[in-house]
């Protein structure tokens, strides 16, 4: 598909998908501006919606949140802040300047394991405080700019932080052997997969309402894991033997949803592009963490 040029703003800077963005958008012939705290922190009222208003921006990409699931348990005020009161208030500013708004959300919000992807229409029922409040996020947004798009994704990585890829390789420094949970399911998304469909979002002015992304093929974080691991010891690099362990040996303060499988051929209509296959951002992925060592 090929849209028309446009402002792009994007609020987030420094974490691993408004980096991905930033790196997506510079084939975008429009002007792109990445907001950080400084310039636009959700969790300060009126912030982001007065930099939406003097940058009069075609379409907002909200990349910013409140992303660190398990602290979450004990700060759920704070993280309500940024990812639902905060969120909402930069769609409201975003529907006052006409402007699209594209929200990037959670697989978080869902809690049951339904033995099959879950539709963009499946009841949310999230588990912890994290999904809780991506889920008011989503709802926030809503109320404010009914013609938004909501984008669930999975978990995200890139190779540049504290993804899960990265974990893996640097543990396998100093570990033979990591226990990885068997019995909880994801379709793992390269965030420059996820970036260049949230832009493809954002230029199409008929994309709107919740949209999943998330790789194929889906399958066990253990899985994922020992992809991690096969690709580092193809490259040289130290890896380790994974041991599949039960959630309840490795226990954290937020419950993760047991099957986080998502169903995204929604998204491949709008955004034009077919969904991403996690292999090939794996080995893009590495090459990250291969120059940050």
């Amino acid at each position: 598909m090929t849209y028309p040029s446009a402002r792009l703003l994007i609020l987030g800077r420094s974490g691993q998908l408004a980096r991905a963005l930033v790196t997506a958008a510079q084939e975008h012939r429009g002007a792109v501006h990445s907001a950080g705290r400084r310039e636009a922190d959700l969790s300060r009222p009126g912030e982001a919606a007065r930099l939406i208003t003097a940058w009069r921006p075609d379409a907002v990409i909200n990349a910013a949140a409140w992303t660190a699931v398990d602290d979450a348990e004990t700060h759920e005020g704070k993280a309500l802040r940024i990812n639902a009161q905060g969120a909402g208030e930069a769609a409201q500013a975003a529907a006052r300047m006409g402007a699209r708004f594209i929200h990037v959300s959670t697989d978080y919000v869902f809690g049951a394991a339904p033995g099959a992807p879950y539709a963009e229409d499946a009841e949310p029922a999230p588990l912890s405080a994290y999904g809780r409040t991506k889920l008011a996020g989503e709802r926030a947004v809503m109320d404010a700019h009914p013609h938004a798009a909501i984008v669930r994704a999975a978990g995200v990585f890139s190779g540049a932080g504290a993804d899960f890829p990265s974990a893996m390789w640097r543990l396998a420094e100093t570990r033979a052997e990591i226990g990885v949970v068997n019995d909880q399911l994801t379709g793992p998304t390269y965030a420059g997969d996820l970036a260049a469909r949230l832009i493809a979002l954002a230029l199409n002015p008929d994309a709107h309402g919740i949209f999943h992304c998330a790789s194929g093929p889906q399958l066990s974080w253990a899985a994922f894991a020992e992809a991690c691991f096969d690709l580092a010891r193809e490259a040289g690099l130290p890896s380790a033997h994974v041991n599949p362990i039960p959630t309840s040996q490795f226990p954290r303060p937020a419950r993760r949803p047991a099957d986080a499988r998502l169903a995204s051929t929604r998204l491949e209509a709008a955004a034009g592009l077919p969904a991403p296959d996690w292999r090939a951002g794996l080995g893009r992925a590495l090459d990250v963490w291969r120059a940050s060592r």
